[in-house]
Parts: C-alpha cells; sequence; structure tokens
C-alpha cells in the first residue's frame, strides 16, 4: 500500500521520531560528503500553483542528493483542475514518475491528487497545511534544545496554515503550543478542535501578545498576509500592528528564547532585523533542515 504525506496528524508520534532519526543520519552523511542513493533512478514531479524558492531548491536538490530526479511544473505548465481533471493528472502521473510533490492553493486538490494517485503524494502546502515545514520546524527545535518534548512555543500570527499544523503536531507530541493573534484571527475551528479533543499537548489562544511570549522556549511568526491574500495587506498591518516580534517582545520570553520564521521574512513589519540577525535566530537553520528533513520523508515514502 502506497502511503502519503498529507497531514502530520495521520501520523504518529513514534513515525515523527523515526523521520528526525533518518534526518538526522541523512543530514550527517550529507555533511561528511558520503553518497548516499536510495531513490536511484526514482523520479518526483513537483506540482507548483504557488512559487517557492525554498521548496523547489530543497525537494529538487534533496532528489539529486539522493540519486534520483526531480521535474518541475510551474502553474503555466499544469492547471490542476481547470485545463485537466485532478484526477486524471493523479493517474497520469502515476505511471510516469514515482511520487508527486504538490504545492496548491485549495487543500481538496491534495486530497483528490493522493485519492487518486498510485504512487506517493507529499503535500509542499495548502492553504490548510505546511506539514513539511513543521516536520523540519520540530527538528531544528530538537537540535537547539535537545527535545521534542516539554518546551513552550508561541506562534506569533494568523492562523493560517504553518498554525495548523502546529496544531497537528501538539495532538501527538506532548508540548506547550500558543497561538497569539487578534481576535478574528484564530484558527480553523476543526483543526483546533480535532487537537484540543487528542488532549496530549497543552495549547492555547491568546490575544495577548505579551502575556503569550511569557516563559517561552521559541518564539515564532510568519507574514501576516499570506500568498492570495495580498488585498488584506492594508488591514492586516493595522490588525497586527502589535504583533511584531521585536528585541522588546523578545525580552519578555526566557533569556534563551530561540526565534523562528518559515521565511520570506517582511523585516520591519512582522520582525525585525535585530531579531532576525540575532544569536537567538535560528531561522536558517531551519530553513537547511527543510531539505534533509524532506530527504528522509521522500525515501521513507518512495525507497
Amino acid at each position: 500500500m502506497k502511503r502519503d504525506f498529507i497531514s502530520i496528524a495521520d501520523y504518529s508520534r513514534d513515525w515523527v521520531e523515526e523521520i528526525f532519526k533518518m534526518t538526522g543520519d541523512i543530514k550527517a552523511k550529507q555533511k561528511n560528503g558520503e553518497v548516499y542513493h536510495p531513490l536511484k533512478n526514482k523520479n518526483l514531479v513537483m506540482i507548483f500553483q504557488k512559487p517557492s524558492a525554498r521548496t523547489r531548491v530543497s525537494f529538487e536538490i534533496g532528489m539529486w542528493q539522493l540519486g534520483g530526479y526531480a521535474l518541475f511544473l510551474a502553474p503555466a505548465d499544469i492547471q490542476l483542475g481547470k485545463r485537466e481533471a485532478t484526477k486524471d493528472i493523479a493517474r497520469l502521473f502515476s505511471r510516469y514518475n514515482d511520487g508527486i510533490m504538490a504545492r496548491l492553493f485549495a487543500h481538496k486538490d491534495m486530497l483528490d491528487l493522493a485519492a487518486h494517485s498510485h504512487i506517493p503524494v507529499i503535500n509542499g502546502l495548502t492553504d490548510l497545511l505546511h506539514p513539511c515545514q513543521i516536520m523540519a520546524d520540530l527538528f531544528t527545535i530538537k537540535e537547539h534544545l535537545g527535545r521534542i518534548t516539554d518546551f513552550k512555543i508561541v506562534f506569533m500570527g494568523d492562523g493560517n496554515n504553518v498554525a495548523h499544523s502546529w496544531l497537528n503536531m501538539a495532538s501527538n507530541i506532548p508540548f506547550h503550543f500558543v497561538l497569539s493573534c487578534p481576535k478574528g484571527y484564530e484558527p480553523d475551528q476543526t483543526v483546533l478542535e480535532a487537537a484540543l479533543a487528542a488532549d496530549v499537548g497543552k495549547i492555547e489562544i491568546v490575544h495577548d501578545p505579551f502575556d503569550a511570549v511569557k516563559d517561552a522556549d521559541v518564539i515564532y511568526t510568519d507574514v501576516w498576509a499570506s500568498m492570495g491574500q495580498e488585498e488584506e495587506q492594508k488591514k492586516r498591518d493595522k490588525d497586527f500592528r502589535n504583533y511584531q516580534v521585536n528585541a522588546n517582545l523578545m525580552s519578555m520570553a526566557k533569556p534563551d528564547c530561540k526565534f523562528m520564521h518559515c521565511l520570506p521574512a517582511h523585516r520591519g513589519s512582522e520582525v525585525t532585523d535585530e531579531v532576525v540577525d540575532s544569536e537567538n535566530s535560528i531561522v536558517f537553520d531551519e530553513a537547511e533542515n527543510r531539505l534533509h528533513v524532506q530527504k528522509a520523508i521522500m525515501v521513507d515514502l518512495m525507497g
């Protein structure tokens, strides 16, 4: 039976820990210059409705480092669900390829791809979820804190796809997740209720940013207006102005509190230069680990 990686909620803590063990091994091999080609002669097709430098580079280089090949399809190359039915694309690509990675708008399109594909489908992002990012994030936290449990992370921003995948992770692993946002920007109710019902991690929505970051081990932020929300930029800039991660806000957390951002960062908006470039910032470790974690996921699903 083929397996997909659509949501962290589909997998157990044991699987996450096994992927992290594999990630550590793969990262060490890469740093030591070892040749490691478990996906030799295999290929991954990458469907992009939303552009992303990090997602394309990390998957494309990752497949090459694993001995395989990755094919990039831009929005103009394939109009999923418009020029051709999603289920037909899934069936056709299953005959050409060994795996599909897709970065899409609608989460339903991702589910349709997975339902009709005979090869593994990896969720590179949808408007609802961003699971590869949070796998890389938690692995990075493990590297810096030495653990994946018993820490407090505060996500400063709206209830977006990154926040939703953090909620999925908190359904499996016991840590304290706080979402700090203005009223009206809370996460999807179904995702939130599922995480609360799991009763694994401690989950809170805190509207006051300074209350939210007390005793935080990690403060995380994202852009205030995601791709597709550009028309809301001015309103969001106004609504989120008190949620900027700056030196003053960081000082309210633990002295060694780490700063994370999934990038690209809008410096001067959701975060200041002094925070991004500080010694407590681990944003580039986090970005690098997308490569290593995604390689482990591809080996697990396609190997």
